[in-house]
Order: structure tokens, then C-alpha cells, then sequence
């Protein structure tokens, strides 16, 4: 352990500063509501951060809140604003010569359309002349359709590979990404001290409706350049860092520097705890250098689509290089004691950051953590394998469960083991015990409600705000149970490709009630100009384009994309032409299995 303090300065305002800095106005109104009236965001709901650190929050993290609760329309620089606090994320907005171009459009597209809304009362009328995605994450593209409608001729600017690193998180894994993200989120949680108080980047994400664009101008290389509107911008990118598709840009005459969400006022996730891919700490400080060395000295301001912007040259300069060595030291010394045969649990148990980065405000771990970004790393390299023979064929966590508290005596014993663990204060080794005892016996009310409390008090300690939402929600469902997913019918599914869909069809094929058949489709796009092949064998839902026609097929479809749309919503084969035996696509569709939202995760 070391022996300098390594504690922040609770007394530094300067973030607090810098978070109110360039004010313009506050919130026209205390919630955004949809169409039919329901709130799916409230700044009411955030008062309670204006008092004092409870003693069920981490003194820390109760600080990130409040400066992360700041909502309003803010001027960054001349010509550059950031409307924040509105959701999870930014939205900035670049003044032009005929209007604005809206970068990263927040979650969903009535805390999109209120943000607009609020800019265009101080700032004018202006038509929105570009969209710009910094990145693949719903937080930065869901609410476009707040800003622009689907036919409107407006570029939609984003890095290569955006749609794909979009479909793939959102789509493919997005059921089991929701329901993991209901955990860290903390989204179904009260909003007060004992329950959500922020998720580190935000206070949290809007509730309303979700959208997609898909880009009509990609950025495939550091160093492009385009003239949006009349503003020069001047791309780095970033692939597999924060996403797997990103980037960063420069507004030479601005001196404004955006870094996207590559460096931000927290620790970020090399696996964040919802599931995604895997990160790469390496390259992500390599960029982050790399940003440092090409735009540091044009900037006079640097922003990002998270947190509060940084002013100064000598104050972005040290701001970057600080994020650079936070992700670099991270993965340089996991690797280092990885090769001396620690694993990643191990090293996240002992490995320290060096002092100067552990009494930075912006290297704390509010959103991901030093300690499962460590386990992240070694996962990155070494997967889910820790080397240990005996780890290579471990029962499920049921029948694990069954048999340690069998050895340990039954169940009572178990719980009382687990109190005696609680009164010593090893809070973390008695929910690994009453974890065994809920899945042993879960209907046991007295193992849930204990491990309901050890979970609290875990979560009261956090400092990452992630870590308590996930503790205080396993809580809750504990006592109460699942609380339905809200699944919201966004408009994410019209800017997918026929091959995206087809592919969020294929991970939907229950295998064994499909390989005992064998068909194919041919389907032809008028609309499209495109046809695909597509057979299920052995299965698996195979497709591909095809420029042969459909002899020999099964079934042949002609149709447009969206009848494709109404197909897949269940409206059947109305008004679509086909020829062969329809009864193939209703094989297909009945072995199709349906996602679960609300599957167990506490409990078995």
C-alpha cells in the first residue's frame, strides 16, 4: 500500500466552476414529456443532490452527481454550445452560416426535440444544416428524430463502421444489454439518497423514444476534413476505444476540440457492466496521445459529449496526458503482473494507480472502475479462462450453489456464517455466501433479505456509481422481484439493412426445433435493386446478396423493404408476390424464439 494521500481536494471548486461556466439559460420546464403525456425526463428529480452527502452515498460520488445534475443551454465558445443535464449525454451545437449542426442528439427524441427547443429560444430560428454521430452508442444518435424527420436532406456525418458497431450492440445482444443495463443504470430505482444519485457520466438516460439515421458521410481517416454549413472540421479516429466505431474532431476556427467520449471527467469502462466488447486500453491511450499532440496546441477549449468542458491550453495539455497514462497504466501493469501468473481477479486486488492519478478528480472511477477495468483487460487478453484446471468444468451457479451448502452444514448455517462475516465488517465475502444460499434456496426469504442488506450497505459505500446501481438494484429485486422492462418501440429497426435484419432474425433460431429442417428463400427488392439467398440448414439461418436469380428456391419473395418491415411485424405475405411454398416462411418464423427482457439475474 502506499503511503502518500491519495485522497482528492474536497476543497478544489474547480470543476464546479467549469460546470457553470457560460450559463445561458436553465430548463424551460421541470419535465420533457411524450406525446401522451408521460415523463421521460425530469430535472425535479435531481433537487435532492443540492444538500449535503448523505451517509448512504460515497462522499465522492454524491460530488460527481451534483455537478452532473447541472441542466441547461451553455456556451462552450463563440459559436459553439452544449445543451446538458437533459439526458445521459451532451448535445452540441455548432453555429454555421445558413444554421446548426447538432452533434451526438442525446438518447430519444423528445429530450433531443426540448434541447433544440431551448437552444433555438436564446439563440434563433436556425435550421439544423447537419448531424453529426461522434460515436455508436445510443446515447449520441437515439434522439435524431428530435432534431430531424427521416425525409429531410440533411448530411448525417459519422465514423466508418458506425451502423454495424450500432446494430451489433443494440440489436444482436441488445435484450440481454438492456436488462444488464436495468442493473447499472439503476433505472427502475427511487431518485434519492437511498436510491439513484447518477451513473458517473449523467444522472441517467431518458425514457423516451429511441431512433436511427444511418450516415451519409462517413469519416474513414485522421486528418479528413469536411466543411459543414460552412465550419471546417478536422477528424481523429479512434476505432476500438471508448466504441468500436468514434471519433474525435477539431474546430480550427473555434479552438474548440471535441474528444467525443474518450476523455471525460470520470474513469470510463474498458468492459462496461452491461456487456460490450471488450475495449482496448492500449490504443485508447495511444489516441488519446495521439489527440494531444495533433489539436492541443489549436485548442483553447476542449469538450466532450459527457461532463463540463476544460479551458486553457496548459490545462488540456495535462488533461489529456492524465487520461492517456490512466488507460495506459492500467493495461501496461495488468499485462506486467499477468505475466508473472496473476489473474485478473488478483490483479484487481492489488494493483494501485500512481499518485498523481489518484488524486485527479477526472481519473475516479464513477462510471467504470479501476478494479473491473483491470479484470477487463486480462479478459481482453487471457478470456474467461483463469489457467486453474479446475475452473475449466465448474457446475452451473445452481448446482455450485447446492453443493457448497451442502459441505458447509445447510442452509441455516450458511446464513449464520454469513452474519458472522457481516458484524466483522467482510460485507464483500458474505454476499459471495449468501449468493450460494439464494440460489440453494430461493425461496428462502431470510437469505434474500440478508443478502438484500449486505448489498446496501455495499452499494452506500461505492464510489462507483455503477457498482451501487447494480448492488442497490439486485437489492430491490430481492425484496420485491423483477420489475417488467419497459421496452419503448423506437425507430432503430427502419435504418438497419436487409442483411442487419436477417442477421437479428438469425440470432433468434431456436437450434434444436430448426435442424431438422432445410429450405431456402430468394428474396428479390424492386425498391432495393438487391436480392439475398437465405437458407436455414443444420440450424442456421444462412443469407447472402446474390445477383442469380431464385431457381430451385423453396419460396421466392418480391417485394420493397417495407413490406420486408410490415412481414417481420406479422402482417404475413399481404400484398407481397411469391411463388413456391409459403409454409417455408412460417416454418421459419415458428422457430424463431422470443427474447427475454426480464430474465433473473439475482435469483436462479
Amino acid at each position: 500500500m502506499t503511503s502518500v494521500d491519495v485522497t482528492p481536494d474536497f476543497e478544489d471548486r474547480t470543476d464546479f466552476e467549469d460546470a457553470d461556466r457560460g450559463l445561458v439559460a436553465p430548463p424551460a420546464a421541470g419535465t420533457i414529456t411524450a406525446a401522451d403525456g408521460t415523463v421521460v425526463w425530469s430535472f425535479e428529480s435531481t433537487a435532492f443532490l443540492d444538500g449535503d452527502c448523505p451517509g448512504t452515498a460515497n462522499s465522492s460520488l454524491w460530488r460527481q452527481s451534483q455537478l452532473c445534475a447541472r441542466a441547461g443551454l451553455y456556451e462552450v465558445t463563440d459559436g459553439v454550445f452544449q445543451v446538458r443535464g437533459f439526458d445521459l449525454s451532451n448535445m452540441t451545437l455548432i453555429e454555421g452560416d445558413r444554421g446548426v449542426i447538432v452533434v451526438d442528439p442525446l438518447v430519444s427524441q423528445e429530450t433531443a426535440a426540448a434541447a433544440l427547443a431551448l437552444y433555438r429560444e436564446h439563440r434563433g430560428e436556425r435550421p439544423v444544416t447537419a448531424v453529426l454521430f461522434t460515436h455508436s452508442h445510443l446515447d449520441h444518435f437515439g434522439g435524431v428524430h428530435g432534431v430531424v424527420g427521416v425525409g429531410d436532406d440533411v448530411p448525417v456525418v459519422a465514423p466508418e463502421g458506425f451502423m454495424d458497431s450500432s446494430v451489433a450492440e443494440n440489436v444482436y445482444a441488445g435484450t440481454a444489454m438492456l436488462r444488464r443495463g436495468a442493473y447499472y443504470a439503476g433505472s427502475n430505482l427511487d431518485r434519492d439518497p437511498e436510491g439513484l444519485i447518477g451513473m458517473g457520466l449523467g444522472f441517467t438516460a431518458s425514457t423516451g423514444l429511441p431512433g436511427l439515421l444511418a450516415p451519409t458521410i462517413e469519416i474513414k481517416h485522421t486528418g479528413q476534413e469536411l466543411t459543414l454549413d460552412g465550419v471546417l472540421l478536422r477528424f481523429q479516429m479512434t476505432p476500438g476505444t471508448e466504441a468500436p466505431s468514434e471519433m474525435n474532431f477539431l474546430i480550427p476556427e473555434r479552438r474548440a476540440l471535441c474528444m467525443a467520449e474518450n476523455a471525460t471527467h470520470n474513469l470510463h469502462n474498458i468492459l462496461t457492466l452491461r456487456g460490450a466488447l471488450v475495449r482496448d486500453a492500449r490504443i485508447w491511450s495511444r489516441y488519446l496521445n495521439e489527440a494531444r499532440e495533433l489539436f492541443a496546441h489549436d485548442a483553447d477549449v476542449l469538450f466532450a459529449s459527457h461532463h463540463w468542458p476544460t479551458w486553457g491550453k496548459e490545462r488540456i495539455r495535462a488533461f489529456l496526458a492524465e487520461q492517456r497514462d490512466l488507460y495506459g497504466y492500467l493495461h501496461d501493469q495488468t499485462l506486467r503482473l499477468a505475466n508473472q501468473g496473476y489473474t485478473g481477479t488478483e490483479i484487481a486486488e492489488v494493483l494501485e494507480l500512481p499518485p498523481v492519478l489518484a488524486r485527479a478528480w477526472h481519473a475516479r472511477g464513477y462510471y467504470g472502475s479501476v478494479n473491473h477495468n483491470i479484470k477487463a483487460i486480462f479478459q481482453r487478453y487471457m478470456g474467461w479462462y483463469d489457467g486453474h484446471p479446475s475452473s475449466l468444468w465448474e457446475h452451473p451457479p445452481t448446482e455450485n450453489a447446492q453443493r457448497y451448502v451442502d459441505c458447509i452444514g445447510g442452509l441455516e448455517a450458511v446464513l449464520a456464517k454469513a452474519r458472522a462475516y457481516v458484524a466483522e465488517g467482510d460485507l464483500r465475502f458474505a454476499a459471495q455466501l449468501l449468493k450460494h444460499a439464494v440460489f440453494a434456496a430461493p425461496d428462502s426469504t431470510d437469505a434474500k433479505d440478508l443478502l438484500a442488506q449486505v448489498y446496501e450497505q455495499l452499494a452506500y459505500g461505492a464510489e462507483c456509481a455503477t457498482w451501487r446501481n447494480c448492488y442497490l438494484t439486485g437489492a430491490a429485486e430481492l425484496r420485491h422481484g423483477i420489475t417488467p422492462t419497459v421496452i419503448t418501440a423506437g425507430t432503430m429497426a427502419t435504418a438497419l439493412s436487409v442483411e442487419q435484419l436477417f442477421d437479428s432474425l438469425a440470432v433468434r433460431v431456436n437450434g434444436p426445433e430448426a435442424w431438422d429442417h432445410s429450405f431456402t428463400v430468394h428474396w428479390q427488392f424492386t425498391d432495393l435493386g438487391e436480392a439475398y439467398r437465405m437458407t436455414l440448414h443444420n440450424g442456421v439461418l444462412i443469407h447472402s446478396r446474390t445477383s442469380q436469380p431464385g431457381d430451385g428456391a423453396d419460396l421466392t419473395l418480391t417485394l420493397t423493404k417495407p413490406q420486408l418491415m410490415q412481414l417481420l411485424g406479422g402482417k404475413g405475405l399481404d400484398g407481397i408476390e411469391h411463388t413456391g411454398d409459403p409454409g417455408v416462411l412460417v416454418t421459419i418464423l415458428s422457430v424463431l424464439d422470443d427474447p427475454d427482457p426480464d430474465f433473473a439475474v439475482v435469483t436462479p
